[in-house]
Protein backbone atom coordinates (compact mmCIF):
# COMPACT_ATOMS: atom_id res chain seq x y z
CA UNK A 1 0.00 0.00 0.00
CA UNK A 2 1.32 3.43 -0.88
CA UNK A 3 2.33 5.55 2.10
CA UNK A 4 0.00 8.39 1.07
CA UNK A 5 -2.92 5.96 0.79
CA UNK A 6 -2.08 4.47 4.20
CA UNK A 7 -2.43 7.88 5.87
CA UNK A 8 -5.76 8.45 4.12
CA UNK A 9 -7.11 5.18 5.47
CA UNK A 10 -5.82 5.97 8.95
CA UNK A 11 -7.74 9.26 8.73
CA UNK A 12 -10.92 7.41 7.70
CA UNK A 13 -10.43 4.80 10.44
CA UNK A 14 -9.94 7.53 13.07
CA UNK A 15 -13.25 9.18 12.09
CA UNK A 16 -15.09 5.86 12.30
CA UNK A 17 -13.57 4.95 15.68
CA UNK A 18 -14.41 8.34 17.17
CA UNK A 19 -17.98 8.12 15.78
CA UNK A 20 -18.50 4.67 17.27
CA UNK A 21 -17.11 5.83 20.61
CA UNK A 22 -19.43 8.86 20.70
CA UNK A 23 -22.43 6.70 19.92
CA UNK A 24 -21.81 3.67 22.11
CA UNK A 25 -20.29 5.09 25.30
CA UNK A 26 -22.89 5.92 27.99
CA UNK A 27 -23.40 9.43 29.33
CA UNK A 28 -23.03 9.97 33.10
CA UNK A 29 -25.72 8.05 34.93
CA UNK A 30 -26.98 6.33 31.77
CA UNK A 31 -26.57 2.98 30.10
CA UNK A 32 -25.11 1.99 26.76
CA UNK A 33 -26.44 4.02 23.80
CA UNK A 34 -27.86 6.53 26.32
CA UNK A 35 -26.28 9.48 24.49
CA UNK A 36 -29.16 9.45 22.00
CA UNK A 37 -32.43 10.58 23.55
CA UNK A 38 -35.77 9.26 22.37
CA UNK A 39 -38.43 11.73 21.27
CA UNK A 40 -42.04 11.93 22.36
CA UNK A 41 -43.30 9.51 19.70
CA UNK A 42 -40.74 6.87 20.73
CA UNK A 43 -40.53 7.32 24.49
CA UNK A 44 -44.08 8.41 25.26
CA UNK A 45 -45.07 11.57 27.08
CA UNK A 46 -47.21 14.66 26.63
CA UNK A 47 -47.89 17.01 23.71
CA UNK A 48 -49.61 20.32 24.47
CA UNK A 49 -50.61 23.34 22.42
CA UNK A 50 -51.03 26.33 24.77
CA UNK A 51 -52.56 29.64 23.73
CA UNK A 52 -51.22 32.73 25.48
CA UNK A 53 -54.07 35.09 26.41
CA UNK A 54 -52.17 38.26 25.48
CA UNK A 55 -55.17 40.38 26.47
CA UNK A 56 -54.31 39.63 30.11
CA UNK A 57 -50.92 41.35 29.79
CA UNK A 58 -52.43 44.32 27.95
CA UNK A 59 -55.16 44.78 30.55
CA UNK A 60 -52.63 44.51 33.37
CA UNK A 61 -50.43 47.14 31.70
CA UNK A 62 -53.39 49.48 31.30
CA UNK A 63 -54.45 49.00 34.93
CA UNK A 64 -50.92 49.62 36.20
CA UNK A 65 -50.59 52.78 34.10
CA UNK A 66 -53.98 54.01 35.32
CA UNK A 67 -52.91 53.44 38.94
CA UNK A 68 -49.55 55.10 38.28
CA UNK A 69 -51.28 58.16 36.80
CA UNK A 70 -53.69 58.34 39.75
CA UNK A 71 -50.84 58.32 42.29
CA UNK A 72 -48.87 60.96 40.38
CA UNK A 73 -51.90 63.25 40.07
CA UNK A 74 -52.52 62.95 43.81
CA UNK A 75 -48.89 63.80 44.50
CA UNK A 76 -49.23 66.88 42.27
CA UNK A 77 -52.39 67.95 44.17
CA UNK A 78 -54.48 67.73 40.98
CA UNK A 79 -58.16 67.00 41.62
CA UNK A 80 -59.83 64.28 39.54
CA UNK A 81 -62.65 61.79 39.96
CA UNK A 82 -61.08 58.55 38.69
CA UNK A 83 -58.25 57.04 36.66
CA UNK A 84 -58.91 53.52 35.43
CA UNK A 85 -58.74 51.15 32.50
CA UNK A 86 -61.60 51.69 30.08
CA UNK A 87 -64.27 49.04 29.69
CA UNK A 88 -64.16 49.15 25.89
CA UNK A 89 -60.91 49.10 23.98
CA UNK A 90 -57.28 49.42 25.05
CA UNK A 91 -57.68 52.76 26.78
CA UNK A 92 -57.11 54.52 30.10
CA UNK A 93 -59.83 56.93 31.18
CA UNK A 94 -59.08 59.90 33.44
CA UNK A 95 -62.34 61.56 34.44
CA UNK A 96 -63.41 64.68 36.29
CA UNK A 97 -60.30 66.87 36.01
CA UNK A 98 -60.96 70.47 37.03
CA UNK A 99 -60.74 72.67 33.94
CA UNK A 100 -58.43 75.06 35.77
CA UNK A 101 -55.85 72.26 36.01
CA UNK A 102 -56.40 70.97 32.47
CA UNK A 103 -53.05 72.37 31.29
CA UNK A 104 -51.16 70.82 34.22
CA UNK A 105 -52.58 67.38 33.41
CA UNK A 106 -51.67 67.74 29.73
CA UNK A 107 -48.13 68.79 30.63
CA UNK A 108 -47.85 65.68 32.81
CA UNK A 109 -49.43 63.25 30.33
CA UNK A 110 -47.43 64.38 27.27
CA UNK A 111 -44.06 62.89 28.38
CA UNK A 112 -45.75 59.99 30.19
CA UNK A 113 -47.64 58.89 27.06
CA UNK A 114 -44.91 59.63 24.50
CA UNK A 115 -44.59 56.73 22.07
CA UNK A 116 -47.18 54.66 23.93
CA UNK A 117 -50.58 56.41 24.05
CA UNK A 118 -52.52 58.85 21.91
CA UNK A 119 -54.14 61.54 24.08
CA UNK A 120 -57.59 63.01 23.55
CA UNK A 121 -59.69 65.21 25.85
CA UNK A 122 -63.27 66.43 26.07
CA UNK A 123 -65.39 68.62 28.34
CA UNK A 124 -68.15 66.74 30.19
CA UNK A 125 -70.39 68.51 32.74
CA UNK A 126 -67.87 71.33 33.13
CA UNK A 127 -64.95 68.95 33.79
CA UNK A 128 -62.26 67.56 31.48
CA UNK A 129 -62.12 63.85 30.68
CA UNK A 130 -58.96 62.42 29.10
CA UNK A 131 -58.77 59.20 27.08
CA UNK A 132 -55.39 57.55 26.49
CA UNK A 133 -55.48 55.06 23.59
CA UNK A 134 -52.63 52.57 23.32
CA UNK A 135 -50.88 52.79 19.95
CA UNK A 136 -51.26 49.76 17.60
CA UNK A 137 -47.47 49.38 17.32
CA UNK A 138 -47.21 49.20 21.11
CA UNK A 139 -50.04 46.66 21.28
CA UNK A 140 -48.31 44.44 18.72
CA UNK A 141 -44.94 44.76 20.46
CA UNK A 142 -46.46 43.88 23.85
CA UNK A 143 -48.30 40.86 22.43
CA UNK A 144 -45.12 39.49 20.84
CA UNK A 145 -43.15 40.15 24.03
CA UNK A 146 -45.83 38.46 26.16
CA UNK A 147 -45.69 35.27 24.08
CA UNK A 148 -41.88 35.21 24.20
CA UNK A 149 -41.88 35.75 27.98
CA UNK A 150 -44.46 32.98 28.39
CA UNK A 151 -42.29 30.61 26.33
CA UNK A 152 -39.20 31.46 28.39
CA UNK A 153 -41.11 30.88 31.64
CA UNK A 154 -42.49 27.54 30.39
CA UNK A 155 -38.98 26.45 29.43
CA UNK A 156 -37.66 27.30 32.92
CA UNK A 157 -40.49 25.35 34.54
CA UNK A 158 -40.01 22.34 32.27
CA UNK A 159 -36.26 22.34 32.95
CA UNK A 160 -36.97 22.51 36.69
CA UNK A 161 -39.15 19.40 36.32
CA UNK A 162 -36.11 17.51 35.01
CA UNK A 163 -37.69 16.49 31.69
CA UNK A 164 -35.12 15.10 29.25
CA UNK A 165 -34.96 16.91 25.90
CA UNK A 166 -38.21 18.89 26.12
CA UNK A 167 -39.34 20.98 23.16
CA UNK A 168 -41.08 24.37 23.27
CA UNK A 169 -41.84 26.37 20.15
CA UNK A 170 -43.94 29.42 19.36
CA UNK A 171 -46.54 28.52 16.78
CA UNK A 172 -49.44 30.41 15.14
CA UNK A 173 -52.88 29.05 14.50
CA UNK A 174 -55.34 30.99 16.65
CA UNK A 175 -56.14 33.43 13.85
CA UNK A 176 -54.68 36.53 15.55
CA UNK A 177 -52.04 38.78 14.01
CA UNK A 178 -49.49 37.46 16.49
CA UNK A 179 -48.34 33.85 16.78
CA UNK A 180 -49.76 33.30 20.25
CA UNK A 181 -49.66 29.50 20.59
CA UNK A 182 -46.81 27.51 22.12
CA UNK A 183 -46.18 23.84 21.39
CA UNK A 184 -44.77 21.92 24.35
CA UNK A 185 -43.52 18.33 24.05
CA UNK A 186 -42.42 16.51 27.20
CA UNK A 187 -40.97 13.02 26.58
CA UNK A 188 -41.14 10.57 29.47
CA UNK A 189 -43.67 12.53 31.55
CA UNK A 190 -46.25 10.35 33.33
CA UNK A 191 -47.87 12.69 35.93
CA UNK A 192 -49.91 14.54 33.34
CA UNK A 193 -52.33 16.43 35.61
CA UNK A 194 -49.57 17.83 37.81
CA UNK A 195 -47.52 18.97 34.80
CA UNK A 196 -50.54 20.70 33.25
CA UNK A 197 -51.26 22.53 36.49
CA UNK A 198 -47.64 23.63 36.83
CA UNK A 199 -47.47 24.92 33.27
CA UNK A 200 -50.76 26.81 33.46
CA UNK A 201 -50.27 28.31 36.93
CA UNK A 202 -49.49 32.02 36.45
CA UNK A 203 -47.70 32.13 39.85
CA UNK A 204 -48.32 35.84 40.36
CA UNK A 205 -46.93 36.68 43.80
CA UNK A 206 -47.76 40.00 45.42
CA UNK A 207 -47.34 41.27 49.00
CA UNK A 208 -50.01 43.82 49.95
CA UNK A 209 -50.67 45.69 53.17
CA UNK A 210 -54.05 45.03 54.79
CA UNK A 211 -56.08 48.20 55.39
CA UNK A 212 -55.23 49.49 58.87
CA UNK A 213 -58.81 50.37 59.79
CA UNK A 214 -61.63 48.01 58.86
CA UNK A 215 -59.29 45.73 56.93
CA UNK A 216 -60.74 42.51 58.30
CA UNK A 217 -60.88 39.61 58.22
CA UNK A 218 -64.64 39.64 57.55
CA UNK A 219 -66.94 36.60 57.35
CA UNK A 220 -68.39 37.69 53.99
CA UNK A 221 -67.80 40.05 51.08
CA UNK A 222 -70.92 42.01 52.02
CA UNK A 223 -69.64 42.47 55.57
CA UNK A 224 -66.32 43.82 54.27
CA UNK A 225 -68.10 46.33 52.03
CA UNK A 226 -70.57 47.35 54.75
CA UNK A 227 -67.76 48.00 57.24
CA UNK A 228 -66.17 50.40 54.76
CA UNK A 229 -69.13 52.64 54.12
CA UNK A 230 -71.05 50.46 51.69
CA UNK A 231 -68.46 50.46 48.91
CA UNK A 232 -64.95 49.21 48.18
CA UNK A 233 -62.63 52.07 49.21
CA UNK A 234 -60.68 53.71 46.39
CA UNK A 235 -57.17 52.31 46.18
CA UNK A 236 -58.14 49.05 47.86
CA UNK A 237 -59.33 45.57 46.85
CA UNK A 238 -61.17 42.78 48.67
CA UNK A 239 -59.80 39.23 48.36
CA UNK A 240 -60.77 35.88 49.79
CA UNK A 241 -58.77 34.41 52.65
CA UNK A 242 -59.07 30.95 54.24
CA UNK A 243 -57.51 31.96 57.51
CA UNK A 244 -54.13 31.19 59.00
CA UNK A 245 -55.39 27.80 60.13
CA UNK A 246 -55.61 26.66 56.54
CA UNK A 247 -59.20 25.51 56.91
CA UNK A 248 -60.52 25.66 53.32
CA UNK A 249 -64.12 25.51 54.58
CA UNK A 250 -63.82 28.80 56.47
CA UNK A 251 -63.64 31.58 53.89
CA UNK A 252 -62.94 35.09 55.08
CA UNK A 253 -62.25 38.38 53.32
CA UNK A 254 -59.55 41.02 53.69
CA UNK A 255 -59.39 44.60 52.42
CA UNK A 256 -55.95 45.15 50.86
CA UNK A 257 -54.02 47.88 49.11
CA UNK A 258 -54.66 47.56 45.36
CA UNK A 259 -51.04 48.53 44.67
CA UNK A 260 -48.75 45.79 46.05
CA UNK A 261 -45.73 46.59 48.16
CA UNK A 262 -43.71 43.82 46.52
CA UNK A 263 -44.34 41.78 43.35
CA UNK A 264 -42.83 38.62 41.91
CA UNK A 265 -40.30 40.62 39.90
CA UNK A 266 -38.57 41.46 43.19
CA UNK A 267 -38.15 37.75 43.99
CA UNK A 268 -34.67 36.24 43.93
CA UNK A 269 -35.23 32.67 45.10
CA UNK A 270 -37.71 30.36 46.84
CA UNK A 271 -37.48 26.97 48.52
CA UNK A 272 -39.57 24.56 50.57
CA UNK A 273 -39.03 24.70 54.31
CA UNK A 274 -41.03 23.97 57.49
CA UNK A 275 -42.77 26.17 60.02
CA UNK A 276 -42.39 25.99 63.82
CA UNK A 277 -44.80 23.04 63.94
CA UNK A 278 -42.93 21.09 61.30
CA UNK A 279 -45.57 21.69 58.60
CA UNK A 280 -44.35 22.38 55.04
CA UNK A 281 -44.18 26.00 53.93
CA UNK A 282 -42.22 28.09 51.42
CA UNK A 283 -39.44 30.55 52.15
CA UNK A 284 -38.80 33.29 49.59
CA UNK A 285 -35.88 35.66 49.22
CA UNK A 286 -35.96 39.15 47.71
CA UNK A 287 -33.54 41.04 45.53
CA UNK A 288 -31.49 43.89 47.02
CA UNK A 289 -33.95 46.50 45.73
CA UNK A 290 -36.95 44.43 46.85
CA UNK A 291 -35.45 43.93 50.30
CA UNK A 292 -34.88 47.68 50.66
CA UNK A 293 -38.49 48.50 49.71
CA UNK A 294 -39.90 45.68 51.84
CA UNK A 295 -37.78 46.56 54.83
CA UNK A 296 -38.93 50.18 54.81
CA UNK A 297 -42.59 49.19 54.34
CA UNK A 298 -42.63 46.63 57.17
CA UNK A 299 -40.83 49.00 59.51
CA UNK A 300 -43.54 51.61 58.91
CA UNK A 301 -46.38 49.11 59.47
CA UNK A 302 -45.38 47.32 62.66
CA UNK A 303 -48.43 45.59 64.14
CA UNK A 304 -50.33 45.67 60.84
CA UNK A 305 -51.22 42.65 58.76
CA UNK A 306 -49.38 41.80 55.53
CA UNK A 307 -51.24 39.72 52.92
CA UNK A 308 -49.24 37.30 50.79
CA UNK A 309 -51.29 36.90 47.60
CA UNK A 310 -50.85 34.11 45.04
CA UNK A 311 -52.88 34.43 41.84
CA UNK A 312 -55.56 36.61 43.42
CA UNK A 313 -55.95 34.44 46.56
CA UNK A 314 -54.59 35.43 49.97
CA UNK A 315 -52.30 32.57 51.00
CA UNK A 316 -51.52 33.94 54.46
CA UNK A 317 -51.84 37.25 56.32
CA UNK A 318 -49.39 37.40 59.22
CA UNK A 319 -49.02 40.34 61.59
CA UNK A 320 -45.76 42.25 61.10
CA UNK A 321 -43.76 41.79 64.30
CA UNK A 322 -40.60 43.53 63.16
CA UNK A 323 -38.69 44.80 60.14
CA UNK A 324 -38.40 42.20 57.37
CA UNK A 325 -35.73 42.64 54.75
CA UNK A 326 -34.76 39.98 52.24
CA UNK A 327 -36.56 36.89 53.53
CA UNK A 328 -40.25 36.06 53.89
CA UNK A 329 -42.40 32.99 54.42
CA UNK A 330 -45.60 31.67 52.83
CA UNK A 331 -47.44 29.44 55.28
CA UNK A 332 -51.08 28.58 55.02
CA UNK A 333 -51.15 25.40 57.06
CA UNK A 334 -52.53 23.37 54.14
CA UNK A 335 -49.32 22.66 52.21
CA UNK A 336 -48.18 19.15 51.44
CA UNK A 337 -44.51 18.47 50.76
CA UNK A 338 -45.26 18.16 47.03
CA UNK A 339 -47.40 21.31 46.83
CA UNK A 340 -44.77 23.31 48.73
CA UNK A 341 -42.08 22.05 46.35
CA UNK A 342 -44.24 22.95 43.34
CA UNK A 343 -44.98 26.46 44.63
CA UNK A 344 -41.30 27.09 45.34
CA UNK A 345 -40.44 25.91 41.84
CA UNK A 346 -43.06 28.20 40.29
CA UNK A 347 -41.76 31.20 42.23
CA UNK A 348 -38.15 30.43 41.26
CA UNK A 349 -38.96 30.14 37.57
CA UNK A 350 -40.99 33.35 37.48
CA UNK A 351 -44.60 34.31 36.90
CA UNK A 352 -46.32 33.91 33.57
CA UNK A 353 -47.07 37.30 31.97
CA UNK A 354 -50.54 36.06 30.95
CA UNK A 355 -52.80 33.08 31.45
CA UNK A 356 -52.59 30.00 29.21
CA UNK A 357 -55.40 28.03 27.62
CA UNK A 358 -54.88 24.42 26.51
CA UNK A 359 -55.89 24.18 22.85
CA UNK A 360 -54.68 20.63 22.20
CA UNK A 361 -53.57 17.81 24.44
CA UNK A 362 -52.18 14.45 23.39
CA UNK A 363 -50.74 11.75 25.61
CA UNK A 364 -48.45 9.18 24.00
CA UNK A 365 -48.10 5.97 25.95
CA UNK A 366 -44.80 4.12 26.32
CA UNK A 367 -46.25 1.03 24.64
CA UNK A 368 -47.06 3.07 21.55
CA UNK A 369 -43.51 4.40 21.67
CA UNK A 370 -42.09 0.87 21.81
CA UNK A 371 -44.24 -0.13 18.85
CA UNK A 372 -42.92 2.87 16.91
CA UNK A 373 -39.32 1.94 17.72
CA UNK A 374 -39.83 -1.65 16.57
CA UNK A 375 -41.61 -0.56 13.40
CA UNK A 376 -38.97 2.05 12.58
CA UNK A 377 -36.02 -0.23 13.22
CA UNK A 378 -37.67 -3.05 11.26
CA UNK A 379 -38.27 -0.74 8.30
CA UNK A 380 -34.65 0.48 8.44
CA UNK A 381 -33.23 -3.07 8.59
CA UNK A 382 -35.42 -4.31 5.74
CA UNK A 383 -34.60 -1.29 3.60
CA UNK A 384 -30.89 -1.56 4.36
CA UNK A 385 -30.89 -5.29 3.63
CA UNK A 386 -32.69 -4.93 0.29
CA UNK A 387 -30.27 -2.19 -0.76
CA UNK A 388 -27.27 -4.39 0.07
CA UNK A 389 -28.70 -7.35 -1.87
CA UNK A 390 -29.52 -5.17 -4.86
CA UNK A 391 -26.06 -3.56 -4.93
CA UNK A 392 -24.25 -6.89 -4.65
CA UNK A 393 -26.32 -8.52 -7.38
CA UNK A 394 -26.09 -5.63 -9.84
CA UNK A 395 -22.58 -4.27 -9.17
CA UNK A 396 -20.92 -7.50 -7.96
CA UNK A 397 -17.67 -6.91 -6.05
CA UNK A 398 -17.92 -3.14 -6.43
CA UNK A 399 -21.22 -3.39 -4.62
CA UNK A 400 -19.22 -4.19 -1.47
CA UNK A 401 -17.67 -0.77 -1.84
CA UNK A 402 -21.14 0.78 -1.64
CA UNK A 403 -22.04 -1.38 1.38
CA UNK A 404 -18.94 -0.22 3.28
CA UNK A 405 -19.85 3.40 2.48
CA UNK A 406 -23.41 2.89 3.70
CA UNK A 407 -22.16 1.46 7.00
CA UNK A 408 -19.69 4.33 7.37
CA UNK A 409 -22.46 6.81 6.67
CA UNK A 410 -24.64 5.39 9.45
CA UNK A 411 -21.70 5.25 11.89
CA UNK A 412 -20.88 8.96 11.34
CA UNK A 413 -24.56 9.91 11.60
CA UNK A 414 -25.03 8.04 14.89
CA UNK A 415 -21.76 9.44 16.23
CA UNK A 416 -22.92 12.98 15.57
CA UNK A 417 -26.26 12.35 17.26
CA UNK A 418 -24.40 10.92 20.24
CA UNK A 419 -22.04 13.85 20.68
CA UNK A 420 -24.79 16.50 20.52
CA UNK A 421 -27.27 14.44 22.53
CA UNK A 422 -29.80 14.61 19.69
CA UNK A 423 -33.37 13.45 20.13
CA UNK A 424 -34.36 10.59 17.85
CA UNK A 425 -37.96 10.66 16.65
CA UNK A 426 -39.93 8.50 14.25
CA UNK A 427 -39.49 11.09 11.48
CA UNK A 428 -35.80 11.04 12.43
CA UNK A 429 -35.71 7.31 11.68
CA UNK A 430 -37.38 8.14 8.36
CA UNK A 431 -34.55 10.61 7.77
CA UNK A 432 -32.02 7.83 8.37
CA UNK A 433 -33.80 5.59 5.85
CA UNK A 434 -33.89 8.43 3.30
CA UNK A 435 -30.18 8.99 3.88
CA UNK A 436 -29.55 5.35 2.93
CA UNK A 437 -31.42 5.93 -0.32
CA UNK A 438 -29.47 9.11 -1.08
CA UNK A 439 -26.19 7.34 -0.33
CA UNK A 440 -27.00 4.47 -2.70
CA UNK A 441 -28.04 6.96 -5.37
CA UNK A 442 -24.60 8.61 -5.16
CA UNK A 443 -22.85 5.26 -5.52
CA UNK A 444 -25.00 4.34 -8.51
CA UNK A 445 -24.09 7.60 -10.26
CA UNK A 446 -20.39 6.94 -9.69
CA UNK A 447 -20.51 3.28 -10.71
CA UNK A 448 -22.48 3.97 -13.90
CA UNK A 449 -20.01 6.69 -14.88
CA UNK A 450 -17.08 4.29 -14.30
CA UNK A 451 -18.84 1.68 -16.49
CA UNK A 452 -19.30 4.24 -19.24
CA UNK A 453 -15.63 5.26 -19.16
CA UNK A 454 -14.54 1.59 -19.33
CA UNK A 455 -16.82 1.04 -22.34
CA UNK A 456 -15.15 4.05 -23.99
CA UNK A 457 -11.82 2.21 -23.82
CA UNK A 458 -10.12 3.83 -20.84
CA UNK A 459 -7.99 1.87 -18.43
CA UNK A 460 -9.51 0.89 -15.12
CA UNK A 461 -7.44 3.45 -13.20
CA UNK A 462 -8.37 6.24 -15.61
CA UNK A 463 -12.03 5.18 -15.65
CA UNK A 464 -12.23 5.27 -11.82
CA UNK A 465 -10.55 8.67 -11.53
CA UNK A 466 -12.63 10.15 -14.36
CA UNK A 467 -15.84 8.67 -12.97
CA UNK A 468 -15.36 10.24 -9.55
CA UNK A 469 -14.18 13.55 -11.03
CA UNK A 470 -17.06 14.04 -13.45
CA UNK A 471 -19.80 12.90 -11.05
CA UNK A 472 -18.68 15.04 -8.11
CA UNK A 473 -20.56 18.20 -9.08
CA UNK A 474 -23.71 16.25 -9.91
CA UNK A 475 -23.66 14.71 -6.42
CA UNK A 476 -22.84 18.09 -4.88
CA UNK A 477 -25.81 19.76 -6.61
CA UNK A 478 -28.30 17.08 -5.56
CA UNK A 479 -27.11 17.16 -1.97
CA UNK A 480 -27.11 20.98 -1.87
CA UNK A 481 -30.74 21.19 -2.98
CA UNK A 482 -31.71 18.60 -0.36
CA UNK A 483 -29.80 20.53 2.31
CA UNK A 484 -31.68 23.72 1.40
CA UNK A 485 -34.99 21.88 1.75
CA UNK A 486 -33.86 20.46 5.11
CA UNK A 487 -32.93 23.97 6.29
CA UNK A 488 -36.45 25.21 5.58
CA UNK A 489 -37.95 22.19 7.34
CA UNK A 490 -35.83 22.92 10.41
CA UNK A 491 -36.66 26.64 10.39
CA UNK A 492 -40.42 26.35 10.04
CA UNK A 493 -41.18 22.83 11.27
CA UNK A 494 -42.14 21.60 14.73
CA UNK A 495 -40.18 19.11 16.89
CA UNK A 496 -40.59 15.85 14.89
CA UNK A 497 -40.11 17.66 11.56
CA UNK A 498 -36.97 19.28 12.94
CA UNK A 499 -35.73 15.85 13.98
CA UNK A 500 -36.21 14.66 10.40
CA UNK A 501 -34.37 17.73 9.08
CA UNK A 502 -31.41 17.21 11.43
CA UNK A 503 -30.89 13.53 10.61
CA UNK A 504 -31.30 14.24 6.90
CA UNK A 505 -28.77 17.09 7.01
CA UNK A 506 -26.11 15.15 8.89
CA UNK A 507 -26.75 12.07 6.73
CA UNK A 508 -26.27 14.08 3.54
CA UNK A 509 -23.02 15.62 4.78
CA UNK A 510 -21.77 12.20 5.87
CA UNK A 511 -22.72 10.79 2.47
CA UNK A 512 -20.67 13.43 0.67
CA UNK A 513 -17.69 12.22 2.65
CA UNK A 514 -18.28 8.46 2.30
CA UNK A 515 -19.59 8.30 -1.30
CA UNK A 516 -16.96 10.61 -2.77
CA UNK A 517 -13.89 10.31 -0.53
CA UNK A 518 -14.13 6.92 1.21
CA UNK A 519 -15.43 5.09 -1.89
CA UNK A 520 -12.62 6.52 -4.01
CA UNK A 521 -10.03 5.40 -1.47
CA UNK A 522 -11.50 1.87 -1.47
CA UNK A 523 -11.09 1.70 -5.25
CA UNK A 524 -7.53 3.03 -4.85
CA UNK A 525 -6.85 0.24 -2.35
CA UNK A 526 -8.11 -2.42 -4.77
CA UNK A 527 -6.08 -1.04 -7.68
CA UNK A 528 -2.89 -0.66 -5.59
CA UNK A 529 -2.75 -4.35 -4.66
CA UNK A 530 -2.58 -5.77 -8.17
CA UNK A 531 -2.95 -4.79 -11.77
CA UNK A 532 -6.48 -5.52 -12.89
CA UNK A 533 -7.48 -6.33 -16.44
CA UNK A 534 -11.17 -5.94 -15.60
CA UNK A 535 -13.24 -4.45 -12.82
CA UNK A 536 -16.11 -6.34 -11.21
CA UNK A 537 -18.72 -3.61 -11.53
Amino acid sequence: MQKNLRWKFLFILAIMVVSIYLFVTPKPGGGIFSRINLGLDLKGGMHLVLQVVTADALNQELSQDAEHIANDLRDKKIAFESSKKGNNGLIVEIKGVDTSQDKDVRNYLTPFCAGKYNISGSIVNGKTDFVLTMMPSVVHSMEVSTVEQAKATIERRVNALGVTEPMTQIYGGSGSQVDDEIIVELPGVDDFDRVKDLLQDTAQLTLCMVKKDNGGPFPSLEAAIQANGGKIPEGYQILAFHGDSGDTNTEQYLVLDSVPTITGKDLKNARRSADNNGRPDVDFFLTANGARIFGRATEQHLGDRLAIVMDGQVSSAPIIQGRIDERGQISGGNFTVQSAEDLAMLLRTGALPASLVIQEQHVVGASLGNDSIRAGITAAIIGFGLVIIGMLIYYKHSGLNAVYCLIGNLVILLGFMGVVGATLTLPGIAGVILTIGMAVDSNILIFERIREEIRNGKTIRAAVDTGFGKVFWTIFDTHLTSLIAAAFLFQFGTGPIRGFAITLTVGLLANMFTAVYVSHRLFDLTLSRRKLESLSI
